[in-house]
């Protein structure tokens, strides 16, 4: 279960240092799959990638709602390996789509990693509800 947050720097080369405390959780996985939304990157270890898949599978493809995510998701995702430094190539594309620059906010939400921009972690940081208000939500959700 990936949970905490990290402060790194993407390299010149585009390379990013997954946090020790994530390599440990992912053993000897060296192969994430990265996908992209306008916010942030998600990072999902390979064996998550494919129960995901499976989920999907499952799904009929002929909604259209299915088609346009199954579209979406896979047009941005991209294979990529850990190096024996535990680095990832993050793809330029993929940083320019995120709008992920040099100074990024790592972080564990239970079975992924998310990459963000600094300056956007902390603008969405700044923007969030009250605790209070996230807890009653939770409640209304049974949790």
């Amino acid at each position: 279960m990936f949970r905490g947050q990290f402060e790194h720097a993407i390299d010149e080369k585009g390379r990013l240092s997954i946090p020790a405390k994530f390599r440990e959780l992912l053993g000897e996985e060296k192969t994430l799959v990265l996908t992209g939304s306008d916010s942030f990157l998600t990072a999902y270890p390979l064996a998550e990638w494919r129960a995901l898949e499976e989920r999907l599978r499952a799904n009929p493809k002929f909604k259209r709602e299915q088609r346009d995510f199954l579209r979406f998701v896979y047009s941005s995702a991209e294979d990529v390996a850990m190096d024996s430094q535990g680095r990832i190539l993050i793809p330029q594309g993929l940083r320019q789509r995120s709008g992920i620059g040099r100074e990024v906010i790592v972080i564990g939400v239970m079975d992924t990693i998310e990459i963000w921009d600094k300056a956007r972690w902390e603008a969405k940081v700044a923007s969030a509800p009250p605790p209070e208000e996230l807890s009653a939500k939770l409640g209304e959700l049974g949790i």
